[in-house]
């Protein structure tokens, strides 16, 4: 549905987006990951058209995204709802007041039976109803985002544009704003694209993630293909694995679990066919939508080696001695 080829941008001749290459499908839920600075939220102003590049192309259901060409823009930014970290509400406007903004943007008449009604039930949808008629001050931080989340569905669009939108928000606030972006993205059908530094999230609704690092893609798939299996050391950092902790003398060998593979004895089995012990001296489990996936580090002695990667090769576990 969205195709960026190449994609290159500089600010002040600094480059901050270096031949970006990414493809996201129609009804996607696709996260944006990197560390501050690594070119998220040019990258997604460019995609809606807020920013221009200077190499590449953003196509759009066949639709190159062309500052320049102000037709062309207007009607794909019409398709494209935005949701802010800052939540972006006009203060003297009230809830309903927030919610029809954008229908009086485009000329839509705000006050027909149909655009009422559409209109609560944008407010219904993201569980204000009481609160229908109260200024932003009087809201909580979560309860604003949900406003704008309302606002950025008025106009019935085809893709929601989310630049850091849990960022300021507790983490149990969160999760009630990703678990509204996951039921409007299975019952409306929106594709949803995430600019996020924050892991959980990724973790909680994204089907696919690209991980940016300075202004370059280093990877695209499932995150917990990325994740829990990180191979890229930028990667490494961003999650902060815990390799720099583990013991210097004899092998540190990596086990990678995932579905069923968690239920397995495996150490256990492996210990007792090899006839020796090994220290596990690091571990974790990692949570992805309705999946757990997990690894753990092995300190064994090296003459141990060659036969515990044979027993895991015969088990299909996936492995890797950390160097």
């Amino acid at each position: 549905m969205i195709q960026i080829k190449n994609v290159k941008k500089t600010f002040n001749k600094t480059e901050v987006l270096k031949g970006v290459n990414i493809d996201i499908e129609k009804g996607e839920i696709f996260g944006i990951i990197g560390q501050s600075g690594a070119g998220k939220s040019t990258l997604l102003r460019c995609i809606n058209g807020l920013e221009s590049y200077d190499e590449g192309a953003i196509v759009v259901d066949d639709v190159t995204v062309d500052i320049k060409n102000k037709k062309v823009l207007r009607n794909l930014q019409k398709r494209m709802g935005m949701i802010f970290q800052g939540f972006n509400l006009l203060e003297r406007l009230d809830v309903y007041q927030n919610v029809a903004l954008p229908m009086k943007f485009w000329g839509i008449p705000t006050n027909t039976p149909e655009a009422k009604e559409k209109i609560l039930n944008l407010i219904k949808l993201v569980g204000l109803e009481e609160k229908i008629h109260s200024k932003p001050r009087e809201l909580s931080g979560g309860q604003k985002q949900r406003v704008a989340i309302a606002r950025a569905l008025a106009l019935d669009p085809d893709f929601l544009l989310c630049d850091e939108a849990t960022s300021a928000l507790d983490p149990e606030i969160t999760k009630g704003i990703l678990a509204l972006l996951q039921k409007i993205n299975k019952e409306m059908g929106i594709t949803i694209i995430i600019v996020t530094h924050q892991m959980e999230v990724v973790k909680q609704i994204c089907q696919k993630v690209a991980f940016l690092s300075g202004g370059k893609v280093l990877a695209v798939g499932k995150p917990e293909q990325l994740f829990v299996w990180p191979k890229e050391r930028e990667i490494r950092e961003f999650l902060r694995e815990e390799s720099d902790k583990l013991p210097t003398t004899g092998i540190n060998l990596k086990l990678f679990f995932f579905g069923e593979g968690n239920q397995r004895p495996i150490v256990t089995e492996m210990s007792r066919e090899l006839q020796t012990n090994f220290n596990i001296c690091w571990a974790k489990l990692e949570d992805f939508r309705e999946d757990v996936y997990g690894s753990l580090v092995l300190n064994m002695e090296e003459k141990d080696l060659e036969k515990a990667c044979a027993f895991l090769d015969s088990k299909n576990v996936t492995w890797e001695v950390i160097k």
